[in-house]
């Protein structure tokens, strides 16, 4: 069977059974699992399906399902470690007010905050906020609201009455989806309505979203791709991807590539 052949008959599969795992179609089709990652990788690029944490569900899940922060955590680990330690050169400098969104990739950025200079840190994740809340450097500002379990999140009047207030010096902002067309976007209105607020309180925006969410539309767009000054993500962005949004004004910044 070639390649071609067999993704198709992966899609097909995955769109009938409502999800597959990768050792279930690596027995199936009588190869290898890590040939099977990359027809999973080839086929999400292409919009056919999804991946998640060990296999695939179709894209209509995507509406449905919202992946949670412990199955994010593990997923593409290596890349988005990759794009936090990318992060450590857009620091400002001692006095400076810095965003951060919610997000696993955002947490890893959170955890190379330097220690060598003052910084306003305000944040709508729980997760983050435990992290930084100790650090004597950081001045913590927690925004209040609602607090999403599937995304540690605050949510709601009180976290986007905040944010109308104030003007931070850089945002780094998680999103589930960015695309030239949609922008950046996310499966849920109360936390796209956060970030929107976000993005418009800043004066720089940093986009931290691994290539997996590049070239992708999710249901709710919270920033048009105009709104972003740079996106941080790793290596294996298509080139097509990587002009297009360069082409609408966005640095495209490959984290772990070689110069």
């Amino acid at each position: 069977m070639y390649a071609e052949e067999r993704q198709q008959a992966i899609a097909a599969l995955v769109m009938s059974q409502g999800r597959a795992s990768v050792a279930e179609l690596a027995q199936e089709y009588d190869v290898t699992t890590e040939t099977v990652r990359r027809d999973l990788a080839t086929l999400d690029r292409a919009g056919v399906l999804r991946r998640v944490h060990g296999g695939a569900v179709p894209v209509r899940a995507l509406h449905l399902v919202e992946a949670g922060v412990g199955e994010r955590e593990s997923t593409r680990a290596d890349h988005k470690d990759a794009i936090a330690a990318a992060a450590t050169e857009f620091f400002p400098l001692s006095g400076a007010t810095v965003l951060l969104d919610a997000g696993t990739t955002t947490a890893r950025i959170a955890a190379h905050l330097p220690t060598d200079r003052d910084l306003v840190v305000v944040t709508n994740s729980v997760p983050i906020a435990a992290r930084l809340a100790a650090m004597p450097t950081v001045t913590l500002q927690l925004l209040g609201g609602r607090v999403r379990g599937v995304t540690q999140a605050a949510v709601g009047e009180q976290a986007l009455r905040v944010l109308d207030t104030i003007r931070v010096d850089i945002a780094f902002i998680g999103t589930n989806a960015i695309s030239a067309r949609h922008g950046l976007s996310t499966p849920d209105s109360e936390e796209a309505a956060v970030k929107r607020a976000m993005v418009r309180s800043a004066n720089y925006v940093v986009v931290a979203a691994d290539s997996s969410k590049v070239g992708r539309e999710d249901f709710v767009s919270f920033a048009p791709i105009t709104d972003v000054d740079t996106l941080i993500t790793d290596t294996e962005i298509s080139d097509d991807d990587r002009r297009s949004l360069t082409e609408h004004g966005v640095e495209v910044v490959q984290a772990g590539a070689t110069t």
